[in-house]
This record gives structure tokens, sequence and C-alpha cells, in this order.
């Protein structure tokens, strides 16, 4: 997925997490070919994640979506995240123990306050680079 060049550090890190989620979920719930990877469906919702990571107003301050106060996906798609969450978090402890670790070490974490109006990851970019 050539989308994920545009996350880094924390952000990337989520997205790896949210892929290997997924990609557990979906071997689970829509059996493949083992080389296929994910199917359609998932890849779309893999794609859709990205986008609303790169998009994120906290950046690289992201806390863990169920801590949030911030609601960044849509309601189907806020659903379907957590039906993939709730099959998957439990089973990654065995083939990603280190994601699971970091991920439940992360959600004892507070969440920060309300990031500023219409800011987005993309735009905390540029003031950094400028």
């Amino acid at each position: 997925m050539a989308d994920t060049e545009l996350l880094s550090g924390k952000l990337l890190y989520e997205f790896r997490t949210m892929q290997a989620m997924v990609e557990i979920y979906c071997k689970a719930h829509h059996p493949l070919k083992p080389s296929q990877g994910v199917c359609l469906q998932c890849s779309e919702f893999l794609s859709y994640a990205n986008t609303r990571l790169d998009r994120c107003p906290y950046g690289q301050d992201k806390p863990t979506c169920n801590k949030c106060p911030v609601h960044c996906y849509k309601p189907h798609m806020k659903q379907r995240a957590r039906e993939i969450m709730m099959y998957a978090g439990p089973r990654m402890l065995l083939p990603h123990p280190i994601f699971a670790i970091k991920h439940l070490l992360a959600e004892r974490k507070p969440a920060p306050g309300l990031p500023p109006e219409r800011v987005s990851n993309r735009h905390l970019r540029k003031l950094k680079q400028s």
C-alpha cells in the first residue's frame, strides 16, 4: 500500500498495528488463499484507516482510538473498526506481541485535550517544515 509513505513515526506504527489486526480478522472471516493477503473489503478499510491517520489533528501525539475525543471515522467505519479490534485485539498477543503490548500501554495514557479546530496532521507537517 503506497499510501503508508505519508505516515511516519507513531502514526505509521498505529497503521501497522491496525494492519496486523485486519489481517487476523480477515483470515478468520474472509478466507482467501494465504498468498492473497487481505480481501478487497478489508483492503478498502485499511486505506480508509490510513487516510484517517494521515489527517489526524493530533499528529504524532495521537491517543488510542477508544480514548480519543475526536470521532474521525464515519459511523459505519467506526463500527467496522470496533468489530475488527474486538475480534483481533485478544488474538494479537501470540502473532504480534510487541504491537499488542505497546497498544495496551498506550491505552493507559490519558487522552490529550481537544486539538485546534480545522487542523490535520498534514497541516502540522507543513508548519514544521517551514
